[in-house]
């Protein structure tokens, strides 16, 4: 298979599809939301990246700070934050730029996560592991351009939200909303929470926005953009 050096590859994953952006940091290039039939034509996975980057959109997680995380106690701190089946997969990822582990289950009936791990290599020929979705929020919010630093994304009836001012992390949550209004209403209640303005607070979404949801945005945020 063909190389690129020093490329990167960022897949999401859902139940309903998937989308990914490619290139050079710097230089990347979005294919737009895709349906699952299409993951074995599509060319960019046929090559190998330096750098790959797979989240789904789970809700089964939660992250809870180093000091308190116990390895054997994972599964009941999950199921004490989410309902889970008791053939779900429990796992767990440092996220040490916040002094936090993420635990997370990605049994959320659906496989293409698993088959892209293994269809789009590293250059050294390795898988790259499948995260939830809040983990590259969590990831992203330090390249978030102002103080007030808000990352989210948006796909098959769940909000997925990240806040922080500075490096203090606020929030990080997945909320259950039928529709975009609804993932409205829990991001303005999340930002009243903890008293952020966002007259004065640009936005950031790692998920496409339809014209007339980003519109919606700009009526209360100062900046609204799709990283």
């Amino acid at each position: 298979m063909d190389q690129i050096q020093k490329s990167r590859i960022s897949i999401q994953v859902s139940l309903s599809g998937y989308s990914f952006s490619y290139g050079e940091d710097g230089q990347m290039q979005a294919s737009g939301w895709r349906g699952p039939g299409s993951v074995f034509t599509t060319p960019e996975f046929q090559r190998r990246y330096d750098r790959v980057d797979i989240s789904l959109f789970t809700h089964k997680c939660t992250l809870v700070p180093e000091a308190f995380f116990d390895p054997a106690e994972a599964r009941a701190t999950l199921a004490g934050v989410v309902v889970l089946r008791p053939d779900d997969i429990v796992s767990y990822v440092p996220v040490p730029e916040f002094g936090a582990v993420l635990l997370y289950s990605n049994s959320i009936d659906e496989s293409l996560s698993k088959v892209l791990s293994q269809t789009v290599l590293m250059t050294s020929g390795e898988s790259a592991p499948v995260y939830p979705e809040l983990y590259y929020l969590l990831k992203g919010l330090p390249s978030c351009p102002e103080y007030n630093r808000i990352l989210a994304s948006y796909r098959d009836g769940y909000l997925h939200l990240a806040v922080a001012q500075g490096k203090t992390l606020l929030l990080a949550n997945v909320y259950k909303a039928v529709d975009f209004t609804t993932a409205e209403y829990f991001l303005f209640l999340a930002l009243k929470s903890l008293q952020l303005n966002p007259e004065v607070s640009t936005i950031s979404w790692r998920t496409p926005l339809a014209p007339d949801e980003e519109m919606s945005l700009y009526r209360y945020f100062k900046t609204v953009e799709v990283i």
